[in-house]
C-alpha cells in the first residue's frame, strides 16, 4: 500500500507535459523581385550574407524587405547581373564566379592581393 501511495505521489514528477501543436511560421511570399525567382530568394540571400559578412539590413530596409530605399539593394542587383553575365560566358554552364569570389566575407571586395610579409630570418 505504501509503495502504491509513494508511486502515486512520484508520478507527477515523471509525467511529460503535452506537446504543443507544431506551428509552422511561413515566410510571406517575396515582393519586388526583379532578377531572382521566388524559389531562389532564400538560398541567394544566405549566400550574399555569407559572401559579404553582413546581415539582411545591409541591403534591406528593416521591416520592409520589398523597399528599394536602401541603395545597397540596387548595387546588389547590379552585382547579380554582373555575376550572371560572367558565368554565362563559360561554355560548360557551371558557376565559376560568385559574390564570394571577390568579397571573401568583406563588405568591400578585395581588389589587390594582401601585402606579403617579409620572410622570417
Amino acid at each position: 500500500m505504501r509503495t502504491c501511495l509513494f508511486l502515486l505521489f512520484l508520478s507527477p514528477l515523471f509525467a511529460q507535459a503535452p506537446e504543443a501543436p507544431h506551428v509552422e511560421h511561413k515566410m510571406p511570399p517575396p515582393k519586388n523581385l526583379k532578377l531572382l525567382k521566388p524559389d531562389e530568394v532564400m538560398s541567394a540571400m544566405h549566400s550574399f550574407r555569407t559572401a559579404l559578412g553582413v546581415k539582411c539590413d545591409f541591403c534591406h530596409v528593416r521591416g520592409d524587405f520589398a523597399s528599394d530605399e536602401n541603395p545597397h539593394k540596387e548595387i546588389a542587383r547590379h552585382m547579380i547581373t554582373l555575376v550572371t553575365e560572367v558565368n554565362a560566358k563559360f561554355p560548360d554552364g557551371k558557376t565559376h564566379v560568385t559574390c564570394f569570389t571577390c568579397h571573401r566575407g568583406a563588405e568591400e571586395p578585395a581588389t589587390t592581393p594582401p601585402a606579403e610579409n617579409p620572410p622570417a630570418k
